[in-house]
């Protein structure tokens, strides 16, 4: 017999604009993320819901983001009084891609205990919008004040900002994430062009995802060769990616999903029919980037991965679809690459093609894949959502078929307990090259950038003149490091 505290996912709601749509609203943040909310709870009292969860937005992310256009004070309540209700619990969760599953995944657990019995989670983004009116003179002004209780749980950024990283010059996702791109290239004993070809071909099925998508940002399907051809369009960012492969975050989307209790689904004569249920899910953080042993991996993010599958005792060849998290196309290959999956890789169309919401993208992947399940009544969705730098990691697994609460594993400890690397803020003498990338600037200047040991072992960021990093493979080239008050830098060895 099911506890009737179990809880399920019973509605889902997507919204978005296009700057140049015939609709086109121009929408604040907290406009857009009402859209998706009162499709979420339609059919149902918005009084019933007692908790209301909101994804950090991008311009409250960091201590030194700015909100352009203002902002609310309270995102969650400002939401939840636009649809009627009036929760005794409002939450701002902390930055990172992998909040919507984390938040569903906590929220589920707190209708479990008894803690709560109707939640809903919200997300949005208006960048393009802000970015679009920002320097128009009759600009709007967002800007809300809403009374009520918040907790703000602040940005969380440990482990999503490094800033020894950050001296040398690799400030921004791209040039991060392709450091392990071509530490993974190395690994594969690959060449530079047929990586290029391994990243077209990884995202191809995703343009074609986003162009049947009607909130896709870049509904465009794309050929693999397309995709990491150089053109003026598709410029080189940081090697080895070029535009069209990143995400993109120019874009004005919201979702929303609300659950609730069985008990109090069927009191509030929510059908049964309609009920997604959470068979498996998983948290967890990895080890800092400069600590990994591996650059090339990220094997926390696997580990939830597998747990997820194990504590719903289904094998990966039984998930009939998935949407990991596409920032990058290494977030995906690092899952793929040690999980066999053989279903579908994107339910949205990916960061890159459906856009990347600030950190609220995978909250329309929760809402896909339950439109999935509710269409394929039995079958399997799996979401994984990634924060950081492949840092934190948050997976659920979806399906129709009734499922009691699972309490996580405790997954954290164990990657805790793995080995870790030494590393050095001031590095001086004999060297390897580990990884490395190119930081292309759009008025053409490079800035080459690695990771590297010291023969002794530990292990340092610093930069490098590009010449050195463009021809044959630098990863386990022989270098010299040498420090100064701004920095390391290593030379030919």
């Amino acid at each position: 017999m099911h506890d009737p505290r179990t809880p399920v996912l019973v509605g889902a709601g997507q919204f978005s604009e296009r700057i140049g749509d015939a609709a086109y609203r121009a929408m604040s943040p907290v406009g857009l993320a009402v859209a998706a909310a009162l499709q979420a709870v339609e059919g149902v009292d918005p009084r019933a819901i007692d908790t209301v969860a909101a994804v950090r937005q991008f311009e409250i992310s960091t201590p030194y983001s700015v909100a352009p256009l203002g902002r609310s004070d309270n995102f969650p309540r400002s939401v939840a009084t636009r649809i009627g209700a009036n929760p005794r619990r409002a939450i701002l969760d902390v930055t990172g891609g992998q909040s919507p599953q984390r938040l569903v995944t906590e929220l589920a657990a707190s209708i479990a205990a008894g803690e709560s019995q109707v939640a809903l989670v919200v997300g949005a983004e208006a960048i393009s919008t802000i970015a679009h009116l920002v320097k128009n003179p009759d600009r709007p002004d967002f800007t809300e004040s809403v009374q009520g209780s918040l907790e703000d749980r602040g940005h969380g950024l440990d482990g999503l900002i490094d800033l020894e990283l950050a001296r040398h010059g690799l400030t921004s996702a791209a040039a991060q994430y392709a450091l392990f791109e071509n530490a993974r290239r190395a690994r594969l004993g690959q060449t530079r062009d047929d990586y290029a070809h391994g990243m077209g071909a990884l995202f191809a099925p995703f343009t074609k995802v986003a162009a049947r998508n009607p909130h896709a940002a870049a509904p465009t399907e794309r050929t693999a060769g397309e995709l990491v051809t150089v053109s003026p369009r598709n410029r080189v960012i940081a090697d080895p990616y070029t535009r069209y492969v990143v995400a993109r975050e120019k874009v004005n989307q919201a979702a929303a999903v609300l659950l609730m209790s069985q008990e109090k689904a069927r009191e509030l004569g929510v059908p049964e029919d309609t009920w997604v249920h959470l068979h498996g899910h998983a948290d967890v953080r990895e080890q800092d980037i400069l600590a990994r042993p591996d650059l090339s991996r990220s094997p926390a993010a696997i580990l939830a991965v597998t747990d997820a599958l194990a504590q719903a005792g289904v094998t990966p060849g039984d998930v009939a679809a998935a949407d990991l998290y596409s920032c990058f196309p290494i977030a995906v290959s690092n899952i793929t690459d040690a999980v066999p999956l053989t279903c579908p890789l994107t339910l949205t169309g990916g960061l890159p093609f459906f856009g990347g919401p600030g950190n609220d993208y995978s909250l329309h992947a929760i809402a896909e894949a339950m439109a999935f399940c509710r269409s394929r009544p039995g079958d399997l969705a799996l979401v994984g959502a990634n924060g950081g730098l492949l840092t934190k990691y948050s997976v659920g697994l979806y399906a129709t078929t009734p499922a009691p609460w699972r309490e996580q594993s405790d997954l954290q400890s164990q990657v805790d307990a793995w080995p870790r690397v030494e590393t050095a803020t001031e590095a001086d003498g004999p060297a390897t090259i580990e990884t490395y990338t190119i930081r292309f600037s759009r008025d053409g200047r490079r800035t080459g950038i690695v990771l590297a040991r010291l023969d002794e072992g530990r292990r340092f960021a610093a930069t490098a003149d590009p010449d050195l990093l463009t021809t044959g493979e630098p990863v386990g080239r022989r270098v010299e490091a040498r420090s100064s008050a701004t920095g390391n830098r290593v030379t030919a060895g």
